[in-house]
């Protein structure tokens, strides 16, 4: 049975999402051995990831002008190559503002670059049956590859050094770069069709621009939707990439667990991250996405609020069922807050709107970065983070209930 174009391209494309993840989730692995060796303090590294976070998220809404323009072979070509020099170069650094530039700027616009609108737009463009499951699985790509990379480059920074293990990274984003060029192809080109469809289902659309960007954003601000989307989604950010993903090791080793445990358990929080987003992808089909934010983000809360209590030198049965718990919910938010971006904009805007309301997302998740880093650097531990976090999520769940109606029609 020969295989669809269709899946060959969805591979590729994962294992260039993967590449993305892998810088993502290794750099709470890194804070403690570089903080050692250079003398820096939680706030100058977490500040780092912080502005790498804020990049990303303001980099990600205007990728798709990019794609349009230059088409997403070439776009996530260069990002690799941005990925692969940012965290090259950091084996070299001897200042903070080197960590700046080259976590935060390089690959912070290199990750950006693969955020959300590739894997959208190879969804849209290569699968017509299997769309929503496909985008599902892009979406728990991040979750891969912290199961993937976590443990092993935990293992490497111990044993060989936090260089090594940082090489890794850029490695695999350089080895991608031949595989994405030779296999990728941006759209289905005649006699060839999309996964359940005909060429006609890859029409042209209208060109996305930074003037269409922001017109969209301009129209979606007037809306109490978007601003109750945008306030969710940025606790969302700030409960998963900023707080567990950016903390939970270094959280983890303040309690006496060793780092290799401690990766472990964030990587099995990925396993159960990529169960949990296609769970979430079969319920949005099926119930209101509201209700299903308002229970997300209500059990999130509850789960934070006993972190500081579970934590500790090793894994107790709590703690299990911390992670199991947790990583159901990490990105469990994402397919209904696309579909009530589809619900509340429509189907043409949905995807710009949906770019803003993750910027929204990941200005969350750098502002928790630096704020969590400071808790632990001013009071000597992460509880009132972990609280803080607890509470805005309770929030969000309130603040959900208000997109639980349909828009009005006109």
């Amino acid at each position: 049975m020969r295989i669809h174009k269709a899946w060959i391209v969805a591979s590729v494309t994962f294992l260039v999402l993967i590449a993305a993840a892998a810088f993502r989730s290794t750099t709470s692995v890194l804070y403690m051995p570089i903080e050692m060796e250079f003398g820096w303090d939680r706030v100058t590294t977490s500040g780092a990831v912080s502005l790498n976070i804020l990049i990303y998220g303001l980099t990600a809404p205007f990728a798709a002008v990019l794609m349009n323009r230059l088409g997403l072979k070439k776009v996530a070509l260069a990002a690799l190559a941005l990925i692969a020099l940012g965290t090259a170069l950091t084996t070299v650094m001897t200042k903070p503002w080197e960590l700046y530039v080259e976590w935060g700027i390089l690959v912070g616009v290199g990750t950006g670059c693969l955020a959300l609108a590739g894997g959208a737009q190879v969804a849209s463009s290569w699968f017509v049956k299997h769309r929503g499951l496909v985008t599902g699985i892009f979406s728990a790509a991040y979750a891969t590859g912290s199961l993937v990379f976590l443990p092993f480059i935990a293992q490497t920074a111990n044993s060989v050094g936090w260089r090594q293990a940082t090489l890794i990274v850029s490695v695999f984003c350089l080895a991608i770069i031949p595989i994405w060029w030779l296999v990728f192809q941006n759209a289905p080109k005649p006699p060839q069709t999309p996964l359940g469809g005909s060429i006609d289902d890859v029409a042209a659309k209208p060109p996305v621009t930074v003037s269409a960007n922001w017109l969209a954003m301009k129209q979606a601000v007037r809306k109490p939707a978007f601003w109750a989307l945008a306030g969710t989604f940025f606790v969302c950010g700030w409960t998963t990439n900023g707080l567990i993903g950016a903390h939970f090791i270094p959280a983890a080793h303040d309690h006496g667990m060793p780092t290799n445990l401690a990766a472990g358990l964030l990587a099995t929080v990925g396993i159960f991250d990529f169960i949990g987003t296609i769970a979430s992808g079969w319920l949005t089909d099926r119930f209101n996405s509201a209700y299903l934010l308002v229970a997300y983000y209500g059990l999130r809360g509850l789960a934070l609020f006993t972190v500081p209590f579970v934590l500790g030198p090793d894994v107790q049965p709590p703690m299990l069922f911390f992670v199991v718990f947790y990583g159901l919910d990490w990105i469990a938010t994402v397919p209904p807050t696309v579909e009530l971006c589809r619900k509340h904009f429509g189907i043409n805007n949905a995807s710009l709107v949906f770019g803003w309301v993750f910027a929204s997302h990941m200005v969350g998740a750098a502002i928790a970065s630096s704020f969590a880093g400071w808790i632990r650097q001013y009071q000597g531990d992460y509880f009132i983070a972990w609280i803080t976090a607890a509470v805005l999520c309770l929030a969000a769940a309130a603040y959900s209930l208000t997109l639980r109606k349909s828009p009005a029609k006109a």
